[in-house]
């Protein structure tokens, strides 16, 4: 908004012609504010109805949905930040207490170990109004936040070599361990690629445009090496985190497809050269029932879909399995020669939720939505039991779950016998009476889940990676996505910080024992603080 000059002019008409281009421009902004704060409400509102509708599981469509709608949201809201920059009363304690905006800003949150440095401005020890002396009565004290660019430094390793005054013997340090044989990349700008690559989906090409502007130029090809290595250099690790996943007596299980590069299809005529892979991922997470076993995930590659895969990753795994209803598990939950059934299945009402929701969207047929309002009772239910141990969600559920699914069974009979036998909603009630077992399980043991969403949020990370690099470049490539997820996932899921584990990793484990690899494991880890890693 235009601002009146600090000496206004004495011309009647002047002074008219400038307060009627105020008032125009005051009507202007007001009604950009109101179109602009009706576009927020109504994406929120878009937004949130989504996010109900998925139910905590959604569709690979519904999360574009609304990953696009917060986006629009966020650049409305930075047009609106533009528009009227004032701060926000409940960020700044002015002392006129006057509200100048009705935007709320959170507040950024800084940990204790951010550094901190201070700066104090002195009126001096006179003052400047009679000369005397000043005394301290106190201070007022704000803060800003900061950034510091990141900076890469070479590092001079100088291996002095000296030589005996008597015998002539040469004596000289031996060599450091580099974690790339031959490679100048350091432990952290190794670490900070794979996060960037990995974690924050930023492509090679990307990464060398952002160190160009540090005055670095390393070549795509040397990163490619540098990235390869690395994960080869942590294989080790990321198989003992895949053998111990696969040991819990409890798994979230699931898989989304990835393009994957193949020449041989370009040779055989197809154009595009290009097939469709798979990441697996297997989930062990205790945290929502009170279990003390360390959360970790793993993920596989695999060129194919076929029921091998995770029949070949889950072939040492003993106890209950939850996913969706996906033919190529069915084997595992086969009993063996002796009749002995090593794996259970646990489903997914979120799935079965899904097949409702559809009907109901595409039909308003109410039957799907009576169907829909009877599992939302459930989930009303499980909301609060997040976080509690294992017996009490049990009891809970045998109290007030048992009843509703007993109902809902014979709700789904009941309608099974009235509607066409053919239709998507019969589908859906056939979905669920044919692996009932399955469905509840979770009433039998208090550490099951309702729904499969853990493994749904455990494989978000590709889906939001493939849109960035937009395919593997080779089997081998799938394969090392699949490495490096798995420990930088595996590490934020044990609430550490993924550069810092895999830059202190990558110095040590070249020399580290391999029968003491375990200690490097996410949760086992701890930082190894050096006099010499400090200085570097």
């Amino acid at each position: 908004m235009t601002h009146a000059p600090a000496v206004l002019p004495d011309d009647p008409d002047i002074l008219r012609d400038m307060i009627v281009s105020l008032q125009t421009e005051v009507a202007r902004l007001s009604a950009s504010a109101r179109a602009y704060e009706a576009l927020v409400q109504s994406l929120k509102i878009r937004i949130a109805r989504l996010q109900k509708q998925k139910f905590g599981a959604s569709s690979e469509k519904i999360d574009r949905e609304i990953e696009q709608l917060e986006l629009l949201l966020e650049d409305v809201k930075i047009a609106i930040a533009a528009a009227d920059p004032s701060p926000d009363i409940r960020e700044h304690d002015d002392s006129d207490g006057v509200v100048s905006s009705p935007r709320w800003r959170g507040k950024p949150k800084v940990s204790d170990t951010t550094p901190r440095e201070r700066i104090v401005l002195d009126p001096g020890e006179a003052c400047p109004a009679c000369g005397g002396p000043l005394r301290l009565v106190g201070e007022d004290v704000t803060e800003i936040l900061d950034f510091i660019a990141a900076k890469l430094k070479v590092v001079e390793t100088a291996r002095l070599k000296k030589s005996c005054r008597h015998c002539e013997t040469m004596v000289q340090p031996e060599a450091p361990s580099r974690p790339v044989p031959r490679g100048m990349a350091g432990p952290g700008l190794l670490a900070h690629i794979l996060v960037s690559k990995f974690d924050d989906h930023i492509p090679l090409y990307r990464q060398n445009e952002i160190f160009s502007r540090q005055g670095v130029d390393i070549p795509r090809s040397t990163l490619i090496d540098w990235c390869g290595q690395a994960v080869a250099v942590l294989r080790p690790l990321t198989d003992l985190i895949r053998q111990d996943v696969v040991k819990a007596d409890l798994l979230h299980a699931d898989d989304t497809p990835i393009q994957v590069l193949d020449p041989r299809l370009r040779q055989a005529g197809k154009p595009r050269g290009v097939k469709e892979g798979r990441i697996w991922t297997y989930l062990r997470d205790p945290r929502p029932w009170g279990g003390s076993d360390p959360p970790a995930v793993a993920y596989w590659f695999s060129p194919d879909r076929k029921g091998i895969n995770p029949q070949t990753h889950l072939a040492q795994f003993r106890g209950i399995l939850q996913a969706d209803a996906y033919a190529g598990f069915r084997d595992l939950y086969k009993p063996d020669a002796t009749g002995t059934v090593h794996v259970r299945e646990a489903a997914c009402w979120a799935h079965l939720r899904r097949a409702f929701h559809d009907v109901w969207k595409g039909s308003d047929s109410t039957i799907a939505r009576e169907a829909l309002e009877q599992i939302g009772e459930l989930y009303d239910i499980e909301r609060q039991l997040t976080g509690s141990p294992a017996p009490y969600r049990l009891a809970v559920r045998q109290e007030k779950s048992r009843p509703r699914v007993t109902a809902f069974h014979a709700w789904c009979e009941t309608q099974l016998a009235r509607i066409p036998g053919k239709g998507e909603l019969a589908k859906a009630i056939r979905y669920a009476l044919n692996r009932w077992a399955a469905f509840t399980l979770f009433l039998e043991d208090g550490r099951v889940a309702i729904d499969n969403n853990p493994a749904e949020r455990a494989i978000r990370p590709v889906c939001v990676g493939r849109k960035n690099y937009l395919f593997a470049g080779s089997d081998a490539g799938g394969d090392n996505i699949a490495d490096a997820m798995t420990l930088i996932e595996s590490a934020k899921l044990s609430g550490i910080n993924p550069h810092d584990y895999l830059a202190d990793v990558l110095a040590r484990i070249n020399e580290h024992k391999i029968n003491r690899l375990h200690e490097l494991l996410p949760w086992n880890w701890q930082p190894l603080n050096t006099p010499h890693r400090q200085a570097a």
